[in-house]
């Protein structure tokens, strides 16, 4: 094959290969320490192409999604289970999320109740929290329960 053959050959290899993968390059995260427990697994198969519409980008790390470029909404499953907190909690589609507004716009909701526990960070100025955890909590709803409820709601 000749050179010019060869060159374009690869040029066309690329250009396949970006047309596939986009332009969005892997968000890097640390996997959660329970991220092999198979319950991730059902919850990470389910993760939607596209979440408060954002589209889903690859991740580096087992058990994890992220949405939006720059990511406005990253999940990771098999964090510890919080205990008692004195944070907001509030039920959505029969799932508790623990709801850590520390750094609004930017919130930490971590499911409440559920080994393992999943916990996701989002940009509201981006995304609608109310949109992602109505999404996401049909998803995490697989997770077992270990009996822990909200006490307190958030209104």
């Amino acid at each position: 094959m000749s050179r010019s053959r060869r060159l374009l050959v690869l040029a066309i290899a690329a250009t396949a290969v970006f047309g596939v993968t986009g332009c969005a390059s892997t968000v890097s995260l640390e996997p959660a320490p329970d991220s092999n427990d198979p319950a991730c697994a059902e919850v990470t198969v389910r993760l939607p192409g596209e979440l408060g519409g954002q589209s889903r980008r690859w991740t580096d790390a087992q058990a994890t999604g992220a949405w939006g470029d720059p990511a406005a909404v990253l999940l990771t499953c098999g964090v510890q289970p919080p205990g008692p907190s004195t944070l907001p909690c509030q039920t959505v589609n029969g799932v508790d999320w623990i709801i850590d507004d520390a750094e609004a716009p930017r919130y930490r909701v971590t499911t409440f109740g559920r080994t393992p526990a999943v916990e996701v960070y989002l940009d509201n100025e981006v995304v609608s929290s109310a949109d992602v955890l109505d999404a996401l909590s049909g998803i995490v709803a697989v997770l077992p329960t270990d009996g822990a409820e909200c006490s307190s709601r958030a209104g």
